[in-house]
């Protein structure tokens, strides 16, 4: 296990890569037909990694049945890129990651999980609570934790209300410093910026800068992206990572939202 475990961990914190884009599926919000169908088109389009989770109406069966559906999709394109020469077939092998609200919404077939500290919640049950409640079945799961350090920017929406987080304002440069840095004492690998879902401005570039001046860690960047200059901006200001989830439940056509994304893809890294 500690192979596949490295393996994920190196691939998701490579930083000889442009900044990648990942989606996150809500199971809550959609069916897993639909949430396979959207993460093939993500692939299709250039994604790099599938987040599965985010809402506080997400629960094991949702969530399994979600990662279920991804995977056994994106295997069988995997196959049938495999039998037709024309066809890439490492471009469809991405990690499926959870990306829980807590302990009571993971999948086993998962290839990983985003394991982290919502760093500035007034609540021990994100600080420490459901990470404990949730370890032991990660460990027998098999499942690839991702160290990661979660902290929550302005305006933070649900995700912020939720998890009873000390919002970090978009001019406090020198606060995201001192959490970046602390992140990367604990041993983090990660960072995540989040806006909070369907945020209507998405964290400032000045906090993103600032945590990339702090600290050698992986940055991924969430909330209020929702097309590819907005994402460029993340990108210049140092991201790694940029994740967008409300932005693929837009569409019900799989072509459309792989269009979409090609063209967001590209103008984030132009």
């Amino acid at each position: 296990m500690g192979g596949v475990e490295s393996q994920t961990l190196e691939y998701v914190c490579d930083k000889t890569k442009s900044t990648r884009h990942a989606i996150l599926i809500d199971p809550a919000d959609q069916t897993p037909d639909t949430a396979a169908k959207r993460a093939v088109a993500a692939v299709a389009a250039g994604s790099k990694m599938v987040l599965v989770g985010g809402s506080s109406d997400t629960d094991m069966d949702n969530v399994n049945d979600t990662v279920v559906a991804i995977q056994e999709a994106l295997e069988l394109v995997t196959w049938a890129s495999s039998q037709d020469s024309s066809l890439e077939e490492k471009t469809w092998k991405v990690p499926v990651v959870l990306f829980p609200q807590g302990a009571a919404a993971l999948s086993p077939a998962a290839d990983a999980i985003t394991f982290m500290m919502l760093m500035n919640s007034k609540s021990p049950r994100y600080l420490i609570e459901e990470q404990v409640a949730g370890s032991l079945f990660i460990k027998k799961a098999g499942i690839s934790p991702l160290p990661m350090g979660y902290i929550i920017c302005e305006p933070g929406g649900k995700a912020g209300e939720v998890g009873q987080a000390d919002l970090i304002l978009s001019n406090q440069t020198e606060r995201i410093s001192a959490y970046a840095t602390t992140a990367e004492y604990y041993g983090f690998k990660i960072i995540y910026l989040e806006a909070g879902s369907g945020a209507q401005t998405p964290v400032s570039s000045e906090l993103i800068k600032a945590a990339r001046d702090s600290c050698n860690l992986t940055i991924v960047v969430g909330g209020g992206i929702r097309d590819g200059e907005t994402a460029k901006i993340a990108s210049d200001a140092g991201a790694d990572w940029v994740i967008t989830g409300n932005l693929t439940e837009s569409f019900d056509d799989a072509n459309a939202l792989q269009n979409t994304l090609t063209e967001f893809i590209s103008k984030m890294n132009d």
